[in-house]
């Protein structure tokens, strides 16, 4: 990168993101709260809530507001962690390199088509500013994940947001009408997230094979592995055929390594070279990490129970809620969405949860307000299912 590249760049990170702190729920909760502001973000298509009081998090009765996974991580893996935390005063390149070797030994590609990164927010937050650095747009559904949304907006990139189908999956005829010569990238979120809903994977691949001749697409599969078929329903082939599609993947949920902050990225080596071209992958990881995570992608006895007990605490969350005569969207993840009641306010609702210590989300979208809850432990959800009831007295 030459001098004025280097200083643009710069300017986009100092002027921009760091001034938009909805980018960072932590930082933008803490300020919404001092603040007494309603909504932690808000654009024309989406708003999140904000809390007016957040307690310390760890004296929460039931944490369930960022999609964690309360059963990790794996013992083989936490023990890997503490073992190898000895030899942290020295870096890890090295093991590093055999991580990329194994994951892309797994997805079936080369080790040039992997990009790691501590967390996939991380990465595809990069790849939101190196694809539309010079402006440009880029079409998700409505809703969706907005990490990568709000950097195009920082950026001063254009949004365009496709409400999901009747069946909550991804409109792909209407996104694929979208675009046009201003389109940098597609993005979607398949578990999406904030519906946990999943869209056909045929429909999905045939989309990803047409369109990626186009403009590149950016699929997000966070929760892939929580979803009905796990795995079955990643596009990963697609950029073994060498198709302009990136898969982002994360340890931070199904592997329960949330604060370990680990996650990759497949795609084209062509498109990897663009973004390494301003942005080194494989910074701030910690080697610990790494070697956690090498141990718990064999830990399947692990990761089954994990998706077991998410799928049954789930399904007796939702049982729980329909006998109150709400009807959440069909989840393939490790959370639920559902519409509040239209009497009750988002605001005050979130600040009586939060006084019984339990964390959730709330959004606006289709002019509707929702209530998000993450799957815990059964003791969690039992937690939520009495704080709730009070909440809505």
């Amino acid at each position: 990168m030459n001098r004025r590249d280097l200083f643009k760049y710069s300017s986009l990170i100092g002027a921009n993101l760091f001034l938009h702190p909805n980018l960072l729920w932590s930082n933008s909760i803490l300020d919404s709260t001092k603040r007494n502001k309603k909504f932690i973000f808000s654009n024309k298509n989406n708003r999140e809530f904000s809390p007016n009081i957040i307690p310390d998090l760890s004296s929460l009765k039931a944490r369930l507001h960022w999609n964690e996974n309360p059963f990790g991580p794996s013992k083989a893996g936490l023990k890997e962690f503490k073992n190898s935390a000895k030899k942290g005063n020295f870096y890890s390149w090295d093991r590093h390199n055999e991580f990329v070797d194994v994951i892309s030994s797994k997805e079936g590609v080369n080790p040039g088509n992997i990009l790691t990164g501590p967390g996939s927010s991380d990465l595809l937050e990069k790849v939101a500013i190196v694809l539309l650095r010079n402006g440009g747009s880029v079409i998700s559904a409505d809703p969706c994940y907005m990490s990568l949304i709000n950097v195009a907006i920082a950026i001063n990139a254009n949004s365009h947001m496709i409400k999901l189908t009747p069946e909550y999956e991804h409109d792909l005829d209407a996104m694929e009408s979208k675009i046009n010569s201003e389109t940098k990238l597609i993005y979607i979120t398949n578990p999406n997230n904030p519906t946990g809903t999943i869209t056909d994977r045929k429909k999905l691949y045939a989309f990803c094979d047409r369109v990626s001749n186009r403009v590149p697409v950016f699929i997000d599969e966070a929760y892939i592995e929580v979803s009905e078929g796990g795995l079955d329903n990643s596009m990963v082939k697609l950029v073994a055929q060498g198709k302009d599609v990136i898969i982002s993947r994360t340890f931070s949920k199904i592997y329960g390594m949330a604060g370990l902050r680990l996650g990759y990225i497949v795609a084209a080596e062509k498109r990897l070279e663009e973004i390494r071209s301003i942005t080194r992958g494989g910074m701030g990881i910690t080697g610990p990490s790494i070697n956690a995570a090498i141990k718990s992608l064999d830990d399947f006895e692990f990761i089954n129970s994990c998706k077991e007990n998410f799928i049954f605490n789930r399904e007796f969350t939702v049982s729980q809620l329909k006998y109150r005569g709400f009807d959440p969207m069909p989840s393939n993840t490790n959370f639920l969405i559902f519409e509040l009641p239209k009497s009750t306010s988002p605001n005050l609702f979130l600040k009586k949860m939060y006084q019984q210590r339990v964390s959730v989300k709330a959004f606006n979208f289709w002019e509707k307000n929702w209530c998000r809850v993450s799957i815990g432990t059964m003791d969690n959800m039992k937690t939520f299912i009495d704080a709730f009831d009070n909440a809505l007295i």
